[in-house]
C-alpha cells in the first residue's frame, strides 16, 4: 500500500501551497471497524445541527439519542475509545424540554438544543458526579453548576455527559499516562487506539474527534487543551485566563487554570466560546474581561484572516521530529501564500520561568484543592491530605501503575504567603508576560506567534508513562494568554497541530487567523479507529 508520512505542498488557486493529508500506513482493523467509522452525525458541526433542527429535519431529543447510540457503539465497547466517563441521566428529558421551547417559538441562540460533553472536573448540579477521575472522589455530586455550566444551560445547550481525563488533571505523578484515571481508566486515541490522546482533557478531545458530540469542554493549566486537541486532530482554544470563570471547577492553579472549547472545526470552537463568557463574582479574574469579552466569536471567522498579519515563527520549538518540522514548513508556506507576513525566526525569553512555574503550581494546587473541598462539604474527602491517605489505603486500585509524588510535593508546601511562592509567582508572570510574549510581540510588531503544538501520538504506556516529543504550550499558559491549535497535517497517519498564540484578550485575531488557515488547507480527516499502526 502506497503512503506518505507527512503533508506535502500542492497547488491552491493555481499557485498557493495547500496541505494534503497522507493516506497513512497500513493497519490492523478492529472487528466491526466499519461500523465504528460510520454514524449519521459524523463530522456534523454546530451550525449544521442547528440548521437541521430549525428546518424540522431533526430534534434535540433525536440528537441526544443518536449521540448516545454512537457512544455505545464506539466508546463503550471492549477496546473502544473510552472517552465518556458518565452519561447524563436527564439528557433526554432536557432535550425534550428544549424541543418544546423551540416549538413554542423560543430559541435561545446557536447552542439551543446542542448536546455538549464536559470534562469530569467541572461541577454540574445534577445527578452526575464530579470526581476529577479520582476514586477518592467517587460519589461526589456538586450542589450547583459551575458558572460556565450555568451559562451553557442558559444558552440552551444540553449537558450530555462527562468525559474522562488524566486523574486530577494530570497533577498526580510525573510518570502518569495521559488520559488515565482511577475512575475511568485509559482513554484511547481514535486515530490509532493503542496510541495516547495526550493531555488531561484527553476524553474531551477524543470524544470530539470520534463525533461523540460536536463540541466538548476541556480545561488547561499548561497544555491540557491544546495537546490533546493536536494529538486527536481537532481544534482547541485555551482562552485568556479570566475570559471564562473557573468557579466550580476542581483546580490546579489560580494563576493558569482555564476551561475552553474543543471541536472539529474553528467555527465549532468559536460557537461555544462566546456564550460562556461573563463576569462571575466567585472568580475575580473574570472582572478583567469587561470590555474584552464577546458573546459571539463566530463573527471573527474570516477566510481572509491571514492577509497582512505578521506571524512570528518560533524556531526554537522545532527540531524534535523531522516530519513535524515538514508539516510546520508546509503550514508556513500556506500562511505566506494567504497573505501573511512571516517573521522568521522570533524568540521568547523564558529564562527561569519554567522552574518558577513548577513552584507556583505546587503551592496553588494545595491551596486551591483545599478551598474547593471546603466549599463542597458533601465531598467524600475534605483535604489534599485526605486524598493522599485514601490513595495509600487503596493503592491496589488507585495506584496500580504510577504513584502520587506530585500530590505529596504539593502537600509539603506552606501557604500562599510563603516567600518561595510569592517570588516564584513574580518571576513567572514578569518573565512570561512583559519580558516574554509581550516583548517579542512588540519587538517584531507581531499579530501572533506560531509553533508546533506537539508531536504525533505515542503508544500508550501506563507503566512507563508519557513520551512527549516537544511542544509550545508553556509560553501562553504561564502568561495566561490565549492559544489556539488547529490541525496542520499528519505524520504516519497521526494528526499534528499548529499553535497560534498572542497577547492578552487576542482571541478574535487568533480565531480569524486559525480559520483562514483551516479553510485554506482543509487538512482534517475523520479518524479510522485502527487498532494499531503497522509501519515499515
Amino acid at each position: 500500500m502506497k503512503r506518505r508520512n507527512f503533508v506535502s505542498l500542492a497547488t491552491l488557486a493555481g499557485a498557493a501551497p495547500l496541505l494534503h493529508a497522507s493516506t497513512g500506513p497500513t493497519h490492523t482493523p478492529l472487528d466491526g471497524e466499519h461500523a465504528m467509522r460510520s454514524g449519521p452525525l459524523d463530522e456534523v458541526g454546530v451550525a449544521d445541527l442547528q440548521a437541521m433542527m430549525t428546518a424540522g429535519k431533526t430534534t434535540s431529543r433525536k440528537l441526544v439519542q443518536q449521540y448516545i447510540k454512537r457512544i455505545n457503539e464506539v466508546d463503550r465497547v471492549a477496546g473502544g475509545v473510552n472517552a465518556v466517563i458518565e452519561l447524563n441521566p436527564d439528557a433526554l428529558s432536557l432535550a425534550a424540554e428544549s424541543d418544546r421551547a423551540r416549538k413554542a417559538g423560543t430559541v435561545r441562540g446557536p447552542l439551543h438544543g446542542i448536546p455538549v460533553l464536559l470534562k469530569d472536573n467541572i461541577d454540574t448540579g445534577d445527578r452526575m458526579m464530579t470526581t476529577a477521575g479520582s476514586l477518592a472522589m467517587l460519589g461526589h455530586r456538586a450542589a450547583r453548576d459551575a458558572f460556565i455550566v450555568e451559562r451553557l444551560r442558559a444558552a440552551g445547550a444540553i449537558v450530555l455527559g462527562k468525559t474522562n481525563l488524566s486523574e486530577w488533571a494530570n497533577y498526580r505523578s510525573r510518570r502518569s499516562s495521559s488520559g488515565w484515571s482511577g475512575r475511568g481508566r485509559q482513554t484511547r486515541n481514535p486515530y490509532a487506539l493503542d496510541r495516547n490522546p495526550c493531555g488531561s482533557s484527553a476524553g474531551s478531545a477524543a470524544a470530539a474527534a470520534a463525533s461523540l458530540c460536536a463540541v466538548t469542554i476541556g480545561t488547561e493549566t499548561d497544555g491540557s487543551i491544546v495537546c490533546p486537541a493536536s494529538a486527536c486532530g481537532i481544534v482547541g482554544i485555551k482562552p485568556t485566563v479570566g475570559l471564562w470563570s473557573r468557579a466550580g471547577i476542581i483546580p490546579i492553579s489560580a494563576t493558569q487554570d482555564t476551561a475552553g472549547p474543543m471541536g472539529r472545526t474553528v467555527a465549532d470552537a468559536a460557537a461555544l466560546l462566546g456564550p460562556l463568557t461573563g463576569i462571575d463574582a466567585n472568580d475575580a479574574r473574570t472582572a478583567d474581561s469587561k470590555s474584552h469579552a464577546h458573546s459571539d466569536y463566530t463573527r471573527f471567522l474570516d477566510a481572509d484572516g491571514l492577509r497582512g498579519k505578521r506571524i512570528g515563527v518560533m524556531r526554537s520549538r522545532f527540531g524534535f521530529h523531522e516530519d513535524v518540522d515538514r508539516v510546520m514548513e508546509a503550514s508556513i508556506a500556506v500562511m505566506k501564500a494567504r497573505g501573511a507576513v512571516i517573521v522568521d525566526p522570533v524568540q521568547i525569553n523564558d529564562r527561569g520561568v519554567g522552574a518558577a512555574e513548577g513552584i507556583v503550581l505546587s503551592y496553588e494546587f494545595k491551596d486551591g484543592l483545599n478551598r474547593y473541598l471546603a466549599e463542597h462539604p458533601r465531598a467524600p474527602v475534605r483535604t489534599l491530605a485526605d486524598v493522599i491517605a485514601w490513595n495509600n489505603a487503596h493503592a491496589d486500585v488507585s495506584m496500580p501503575y504510577f504513584q502520587q509524588e506530585t500530590l505529596l510535593r504539593a502537600e509539603s508546601r506552606g501557604g500562599l504567603d510563603a516567600s518561595e511562592y510569592t517570588e516564584a509567582l513574580a518571576t513567572m508572570l514578569k518573565g512570561s508576560r512583559a519580558d516574554g510574549i509581550d516583548a517579542t510581540m512588540a519587538e517584531h510588531r507581531l499579530d501572533a506567534i506560531m509553533a508546533p503544538t506537539g508531536g504525533p501520538a505515542w503508544p500508550t504506556d501506563v507503566i512507563g508513562g508519557d513520551h512527549f516529543g516537544g511542544g509550545s504550550s508553556g509560553y501562553a499558559a504561564r502568561a495566561g494568554y490565549p492559544n489556539i491549535t488547529v490541525p496542520a497535517g499528519y505524520v504516519h497517519g497521526l494528526p499534528v497541530g499548529m499553535s497560534l498564540f498572542a497577547g492578552v484578550w487576542q482571541e478574535p485575531a487568533l480565531i480569524a487567523m486559525a480559520y483562514a488557515f483551516e479553510q485554506a488547507t482543509k487538512v482534517r480527516r475523520a479518524p479510522g479507529f485502527v487498532r494499531t499502526l503497522v509501519l515499515g
